[in-house]
Parts: structure tokens; C-alpha cells; sequence
């Protein structure tokens, strides 16, 4: 007999998979379309256990599919532009240009490892110009719309790196690569105006019933919708408005302070020249070293400065003091709050800090507050005092009544606000797509006309250390001739935020070799939307909220169909070791090439898929992987054992039953697991007992024809799992074509049907014994075969049986007194 050797037969099909083009994918209108995707990876050099993970689970989804007849596209690509191809630069001197390719290679070598059915053919790369160039024309196509503008907005800059920063490469306000101190600038920048989509960003979460609960949620509140009112303060010193956006209008009588954002554009005037002019000052300075995540945390203590000034609040009248804190950002609202320390928690503690009064203005339905003696904010539903002709009245009430008085006075207005920002697509990086605008001293901002794209990252650029683009210092790449006019001119320097690029890959992939558009309507028909989307939860909100706003706004421009991109979404959990996530930093990184080299890529596949539920986080386990090999050993030696046998004449008949019901029922159970819940955990363990119940058929009298249809269906079920060594058994059944084109199998329900059913007996619901009875019998037999059971005659021996309780086919409870 010949053993499981899988460093030959892994090589063999891959080879051979790739040689007949096996997953290749053409539309195809007589089968229904299956639109599998995992997230595109950043080629970072290696796969990881994440990755496989990631992988193994839309393989498995893929497979199955087609098993299932559906015409399946299932590709992959590479988000390759990025920091840290550059850093690679700076750090080694290699282009990213060439770094990247690289890894790109070694990654789909990895990849190509694993067995995954990937139709290679539609393979893209975002740094590639022939994808670039389609990411410049969308650019272009967002501008024409109104929804590409430039303005100036403050960022994170580090002076010796000369570069901004984004929030997450602030570490205790330095750079997180030089070290130096971070400060605030405002420069120009490129935006995308997602807002004008937040509605129906919020909206159409309501049609995807096939995300996961949790991501929708991140959604809503990473968008933060809230309807309220905007009041108009006046400062006393300008006499100008300050508008204040509030959820409470019900509380606008206990307002006793304003606070303002550190950076609004009225701080500078309304201290210019008072004697807090200083500390306001170094206040400004001090939030400018500070990013937005620290400041708005609710683990940062909330700090503030008296300005000096005064607001009057309109509704009174009353001249409440104007403050700046940390807590208050310009992008956030109006960059100005007011606050309600009585009936806020936050503005309770800033005003208990600083001293500030503090003002009841509802009170509860029984009781009365008072504010000296209160210890937190009172929030909950009230009843109005303080506050003048609306004293007495329901505080959800008045939230409305308090609305209508502010409009019909000119007090405020009623106004939507959210908490999404429009999006900064502009980089100060080499590593990106180039953004298509040139800037002309007589024309102003130009837009590369379409027939002059792509515009292409110059090769010849040199970097240094300090990490400033390249593109600053190239002249070939800067100096350009104006589209219009023709006089001289320069390019936008800013490079794209590569969520751009990942915000339509998925289009492209129906038609990825299309030179004279980005895909062609009737293949994007075909094939949109995606059915599978698979990822980390990590990209919750950006990627897939940038990919939504992308493409409801191609929508609208008529080039796609669909509302939503991905009609379901499968988030999985993270690969952990000891307890912790995988890191070099906690030396627990298990390598997905010495488990293939160790066990073969099927092992690591069938671990990977076995140790738990997709969206749970998996907790490593030597042991699991090599019980996973000996399984697909016993799995080998199964079928080599019982292939001579297929042509065994007929046998037991009641035996060759009892194969065919474990065989039928496992591919129920498989399929149901599958297909409507992805438990692939239990559908690999239903297979295990399935390969165990065989076994102890083994020395038992059963037809060649059942053997023959037990070892199909074994391989068929087991092939999306562990595609090499059942294909390779396939084959060794004496089948030319690939089990990966097959049919899935059918559970056959009368072979299904048990001979025997387990009847539970019960006295007064206690458990008292078991019986095997005819799969057909009736509750009379039930009853009958019950009290004359051994154990129940004794148990009732001289009682009374009041009543017999049966559940057909289950149970019979005899209820005695």
C-alpha cells in the first residue's frame, strides 16, 4: 500500500491545475454567477496565518460553489501601493518599485502553495499604470461631479521628516519614525465629499441583511447621524454669531459656559490683546502636538482655558463665559459646544474642575434637584424648571416645543448633523497614484484630460532620508504645459490615499486586461455584486464605507448598477498563539511555509478551517495541525484499502443500509454547514465521523457499490477543504476528470431514514430507560413496549398510572401517582 506523500502530490495538481487552467472564468448566462472575494492583501513580503485563514475560507466558499453549478469567479490582486514600500526605500535602498514586484512574486508563489482556485488570468496590481490610470479617470470623474475639491485643513506635521502624518503614526504627540515633536499645519488637500452620500450611507445599511450586525453598527456610528438644532450665540465682544450645534434644546436654559475649539478661526480675535491672550496661546500650541483620537478619547482628562470673553445665550439672554478645551474639535459640528454641566457628564466634571455653575433645568418626574448637593449629571426624562415659559413641560416634549420657538424667533434652526468627515484622499508620498491635476498661474486648477492618463510615477527619483516625496524635487515629473492654454504649468505633487485604489478593485476584476475603459458594462453586469465578501474586521468602516460612497457615487454617474457592492460580508477572527495575535514583537509567529513544508498545504488548510467557527478568533495548536495530518493519513489509507473492494458483489443488505444512511446523512449535515451557516468546523468534523464509521465498516459484508459511493461522496465533501489529496484519490478511483469540476453529492432522503429509532421512557419526567424500536412504530407500541419494561414495572408496582405522555418516535413519560 502506498503512503500519503503529500510533498509530491501538492506540486503535481498545482501544476497541473494550472497547465489545464482549471479556475479559469468566462461568463456564462446558462449557469447562475458567484461573485467570491477575499480582501486583496498589501504584498508585505510573506503570508500569514491570517492570510491563510482569509484564503482557506473563500477557497472552501469557491469550491463548493462550483461543486454546487454555479460559474464562480474568484480572483485575486494586490493592494500594492503604500508607506511602507518607501520606508523599504529609505531604509535600503531598494525602489519600491522593486520591492514590491518582488514580494508580489514570492506571495503568489505562497499562495499558489496552498491550492487556492484563484483565476490567476484577472490578476491586478494597484501600483501597476494599467490600473492606476483607471483610478486617475475615477478621480476625474468625482470632480466633474462636484465631489473632488481642495482646501486647506490642518494635519499632522513632522519637521523633520517634512511630511504629514496620519493620526495613527502619532505616538504621545512625536512621529513615530524620527521621534520629533508633532505639530499642527494647514496645508491644502485634496477631499472626496462623502458627506453628501451620509444619508444613504446610513439608509442602505438597511439592505444588507447579509452583514454581520456588529459591522453595521460601526457603520452607523462611524457616520453618527443626529438631528437637533443649531443655536445662534452672540459674542459680546464682536457682536458676531457663534452657531453651537445641540441634540438638547431642552436644556438651553441651563447653559453656563461656551466652549470653543482650540483652532477655532474667532479664538485669535476674541483675545487678541486681553491679558489671556498668553494662556490662551500656549493652550493652542499645546493641542497642536495632540491628534484628534487622544483629544476626543474618553480616557484623556478634559482640559480647558477661560478666554476672557462672553457668549449671550438667546433664548435669556444671559452672559455666559467663553472657553477653549481639548475635547472640542473645528471638523466636529461648528467647533463649538455649549455647555449643560447639570444634564451632561462631560460638562458636569469640566465645570466641576474648573469651578463653573451649574444650572438644574429639569427635574425628575418625582423630586427635586438640587446643584450643590449633585454628585453626577441628571440625563434621564424630565419635567422643565428654570426655563421660563416652558417651566412644567415634558422634556421630550419640549425638545420639540424648544425647536419651534428658536426657529419662529430667529434664535436657530433644525439641522442634521454627522460625525463622518469628508474624506482627505491627499498624500505627501512617491508611492501612490498620482493625482490628475495640474495647476496653471493663468487657468488655475486643470484637470489632466482623459486621452493624457495615466499619469505616471517617475522611475528615476531618488529618496531621502528625511522621507520627503521625490516628486517635490523631479522636474520632469513637476514641470508640465497647461491643457488649456499651453503655457507652462506644474502637477499636483500629493499622491492618492490608497483606499482609493481598493475602493473599486472589485470591478475590475470582471474585466482586468480592458485598455480603453475601467471594465465593460455588460461583464460588470454579469458579474456585480460581489455575493462573498471575506475580510478582517478591521475594515469595518473605512474600506468598506470609501467602497460603498465609490460606488453609489458611480451609480449615479451611470456606470454601475447595483446600490451595494458586496451583498454579504464574513468578517473572520484573528489567528492567535499563547493567547496573543501573532506578532514578531511577542515571537509567536507560527510560518505558513513550515507548516507546508512539515504537513503540506491541505493540513494547514483543514487546521486552519477545523479549529473554529470562521468569525471566531482561532488560538493556534501544534497538536491540532498534526491530528489534522493524521486524519488525512487515515483518510489516504481508507481509500486505498477499500478501492479493491468496489467491485465486491451484493451483500448484507440490512449493512450495505446502515453505509449508505452514515454516508447520506453526513452529506446533509456537510452541506447544511456549508452552505447555510459556513460552519466549516463541524462540517470537517461530521466528515471525521463519517471516515470513522467507514472504518468499522471495513470487515463487515457491504456491496462494491455502496464502498464505491461511500469513497466518492467521502472525496467529494472533503475536496473544498483539502483540494490535492482528493484529488489525487480521485484520480486513483480511476476518474480523468478533475474532482474539482464534479457535481456535489445529494443527501438522498430515504436513505436517510433510520431502521430504528431510540425511544426514551420516563416515570413522573424522571429518566428510567431506553429502547430501540422499528423506525415505523406507532404510539400504542410505544406505550406497550414501555410499561413492560423491566425497570418501569418496578418502579410502578402498586401504584396508579394516572396518564401516558408519548412524543411519537422519542418519547414516553408515565405519569403515576
Amino acid at each position: 500500500m502506498s503512503h500519503y506523500d503529500f510533498k509530491t502530490i501538492e506540486p503535481k495538481w498545482q501544476k497541473r491545475w494550472e497547465e489545464q487552467k482549471l479556475y479559469k472564468t468566462y461568463e456564462d448566462d446558462k449557469k447562475p454567477k458567484y461573485y467570491c472575494l477575499e480582501m486583496f492583501p498589501y504584498p508585505s513580503g510573506k503570508l500569514h496565518m491570517g492570510h491563510v485563514r482569509n484564503y482557506s475560507i473563500g477557497d472552501v466558499i469557491a469550491r463548493f460553489k462550483r461543486m454546487r453549478g454555479y460559474n464562480v469567479l474568484h480572483p485575486m490582486g494586490w493592494d500594492a501601493f503604500g508607506l511602507p514600500a518607501e520606508n523599504a526605500a529609505i531604509k535600503h535602498g531598494i525602489h519600491p518599485a522593486k520591492w514590491t514586484w518582488e514580494n508580489i512574486a514570492n506571495m503568489r508563489k505562497q499562495l499558489k502553495q496552498l491550492g487556492i482556485s484563484y483565476d490567476w488570468d484577472r490578476e491586478i496590481a494597484t501600483c501597476h499604470p494599467g490600473y492606476y490610470k483607471w483610478t486617475q479617470w475615477f478621480f476625474l470623474k468625482l470632480y466633474e461631479r462636484g465631489l473632488a475639491y481642495r482646501k486647506k485643513s490642518f494635519v499632522n506635521w513632522c519637521p523633520s521628516c517634512a511630511t504629514v502624518l496620519a493620526n495613527e503614526q502619532v505616538v504621545d504627540g512625536r512621529c513615530e519614525r524620527c521621534g520629533a515633536e508633532v505639530s499642527k499645519k494647514n496645508l491644502e488637500q485634496w477631499f472626496f465629499k462623502i458627506t453628501e452620500y451620509a444619508d444613504e450611507l446610513l439608509e442602505d445599511l438597511k439592505k444588507l441583511p447579509g452583514w454581520p450586525e456588529k459591522v453595521k453598527v460601526m457603520q452607523e456610528n462611524w457616520i453618527g447621524r443626529s438631528e437637533g438644532v443649531e443655536v445662534y450665540f452672540t459674542a459680546e465682544k464682536t457682536g458676531k454669531r457663534i452657531p453651537v450645534f445641540t441634540t438638547r434644546p431642552d436644556t438651553i436654559f441651563g447653559v453656563s459656559y461656551l466652549v470653543m475649539a482650540p483652532e477655532h478661526p474667532m479664538v485669535d480675535e476674541l483675545v487678541a490683546g486681553t491679558p489671556h491672550e498668553k494662556k490662551v496661546k500656549e493652550f493652542q500650541r499645546k493641542m497642536e502636538k495632540l491628534n484628534e483620537i487622544t483629544r476626543t478619547s474618553t480616557e484623556t482628562e478634559k482640559e480647558g482655558v477661560f478666554t476672557g470673553a462672553y457668549a449671550i445665550n438667546p433664548v435669556n439672554n444671559e452672559k455666559v463665559p467663553i472657553w477653549i478645551a481639548n475635547y472640542v474639535l473645528l471638523d466636529y459640528g461648528t467647533g463649538a459646544v455649549m455647555g449643560v454641566p447639570a444634564h451632561d457628564q462631560r460638562d458636569f466634571e469640566f465645570a466641576k474642575k474648573y469651578g463653573l455653575p451649574i444650572k438644574v433645568v429639569i427635574n425628575p418626574q418625582q423630586g427635586e434637584l438640587r446643584s450643590e448637593s449633585m454628585t453626577q449629571a441628571y440625563v434621564e426624562e424630565g419635567i422643565l424648571v428654570n426655563s421660563g415659559m416652558f417651566d412644567g413641560m415634558n422634556s421630550k416634549e419640549a425638545i420639540k416645543a424648544i425647536a419651534s420657538f428658536m426657529e419662529e424667533k430667529g434664535f436657530g434652526k433644525r439641522t442634521v448633523n454627522y460625525k463622518l468627515r469628508d474624506w482627505l484622499i491627499s498624500r505627501q508620498r512617491y508611492w501612490g497614484a498620482p493625482i490628475p491635476i495640474i495647476y496653471c498661474d493663468k487657468c488655475g486648477i486643470v484637470p489632466v484630460p482623459e486621452d493624457q492618463l495615466p499619469v505616471m510615477l517617475p522611475h528615476n527619483v531618488e529618496f531621502n532620508p528625511k522621507g520627503t516625496s521625490p516628486l517635490l524635487e523631479c522636474e520632469e515629473f513637476l514641470n508640465t504645459t497647461c491643457p488649456e492654454c499651453g503655457g507652462p504649468a506644474r502637477r499636483e505633487t500629493d499622491t492618492m490615499d490608497t483606499f482609493m485604489c481598493s475602493s473599486w478593485y472589485f470591478y475590475r476584476f470582471t474585466d482586468p486586461r480592458n485598455e480603453e475603459k475601467p471594465f465593460d458594462e455588460e461583464k460588470l453586469r454579469y458579474w456585480m455584486p460581489v455575493d462573498q465578501y471575506i475580510g478582517g474586521v478591521e475594515h469595518a468602516i473605512l474600506h468598506l464605507m470609501y467602497s460603498r460612497f465609490f460606488n453609489k457615487v458611480m451609480r449615479d454617474a451611470g456606470l454601475v448598477h447595483v446600490d451595494e457592492p458586496f451583498t454579504n460580508l464574513l468578517t473572520q477572527g484573528m489567528v492567535l498563539k499563547d493567547g496573543a495575535k501573532m506578532s514578531k514583537s511577542l515571537g509567536n509567529i507560527v510560518s505558513p511555509e513550515e507548516i507546508i513544508e512539515k504537513y503540506g498545504a491541505d493540513t494547514a488548510r483543514l487546521f486552519i478551517l477545523f479549529a473554529s467557527p470562521p468569525e471566531k478568533d482561532l488560538e493556534w495548536s501544534d497538536q491540532g495541525v498534526e491530528g489534522c495530518h493524521r486524519f488525512l493519513q487515515r483518510v489516504w489509507r481508507l481509500v486505498e484499502e477499500l478501492l479493491p473492494r468496489m467491485q465486491d458483489p451484493a451483500a448484507d443488505e440490512k449493512v450495505d443500509r446502515e453505509v449508505r444512511r452514515l454516508v447520506h446523512k453526513t452529506i446533509k449535515k456537510v452541506t447544511d454547514d456549508i452552505e447555510e451557516r459556513f460552519n466549516f468546523n463541524t462540517a470537517i468534523s461530521a466528515i471525521m465521523e463519517m471516515v470513522n464509521g467507514l472504518n468499522s465498516y471495513k470487515e463487515r459484508p457491504v456491496s462494491g457499490k455502496v464502498i464505491k459511493e461511500a469513497l466518492e461522496s467521502l472525496l467529494l465533501l472533503l475536496a473544498p477543504f483539502a483540494p490535492h489529496i482528493t484529488e489525487e484519490l480521485w484520480e486513483r478511483m480511476g476518474y480523468q476528470k478533475s474532482i474539482h469540476l464534479m457535481s456535489w453529492p445529494e443527501a438522498d432522503r430515504e436513505a436517510m431514514a433510520d431502521d430504528e429509532v431510540e425511544i426514551v421512557i420516563q416515570v413522573n419526567g424522571k429518566l428510567r430507560g431506553k429502547l430501540m424500536m422499528p423506525a415505523d412504530v406507532t404510539e400504542e407500541e410505544m406505550k406497550e413496549a414501555a410499561l413492560k419494561h423491566e425497570k418501569v414495572l418496578s418502579l410502578i408496582e402498586g401504584k396508579n398510572v394516572v396518564k401516558v405522555i408519548t412524543v411519537p418516535k422519542k418519547l414516553v413519560n408515565i405519569v403515576v401517582k
